[in-house]
């Protein structure tokens, strides 16, 4: 009996050991399954994280632009301020000229002393102006520049260069380095 049962044991551990090594690869392939799964969700998720973090980046960078966008709009809305008034000044100023290049030789004129008022208050209109960084451009004699000039007329002179400015009819001027008026000239061909 004991040989019989020994047979028995024999033969089950016999029986247990292929159905192990049969289970095994099994065991093998659903944890291969599984880790399949899990490397396939992992490089998904690790993709999706990288995506999530250039998106960020990219948000950040734009919020960083725009402030200093904004930062530098600022300024300058507040460095020329006042640019609409002296646009709107800049005929008074023209008309003031005007009235002064009226003046004659003569100072005992009735003319003359009412002028002589106009001098004061374009000098003073001038000099509140140039406190302002208003200056106008000195351009008679000069090369022709579109960008601060505006050629009106044209006309041939002898032993003047072309494209030399030889006549200004209306004043142009800068605020702050800023072109606020481009000068009217008359160019010589």
């Amino acid at each position: 009996m004991e040989k019989e049962q020994l047979k028995t044991e024999v033969s089950e551990e016999k029986k247990k050991e292929t159905l192990e090594k049969k289970e095994a690869p099994k065991k093998e392939e659903k944890k291969n399954i599984f880790s399949k799964k899990e490397d396939v969700e992992k490089k998904k998720l690790m993709a999706e994280n990288q995506e999530l973090k250039d998106k960020y980046l990219r948000a950040n960078a734009e919020m960083q632009n725009m402030r200093r966008r904004m930062e530098e709009e600022k300024a300058s809305l507040l460095k020329y301020e006042g640019e609409g008034l002296i646009k709107s000044l800049l005929p008074i100023v023209d008309n003031f000229e005007r009235a002064i290049s009226m003046d004659d030789t003569n100072l005992e004129d009735e003319v003359s002393k009412f002028l002589n008022g106009f001098k004061m208050i374009y000098g003073n209109l001038n000099s509140t102006l140039q406190g302002y960084e208003v200056i106008a451009m000195d351009i008679l004699n000069k090369p022709f520049d579109p960008n601060t000039m505006e050629a009106v007329l044209a006309e041939e002179v002898e032993g003047v260069e072309p494209n030399i400015v030889i006549d200004v009819l209306q004043k142009g001027y800068t605020y702050k380095g800023k072109v606020i008026r481009h000068a009217m000239v008359k160019v010589s061909k």
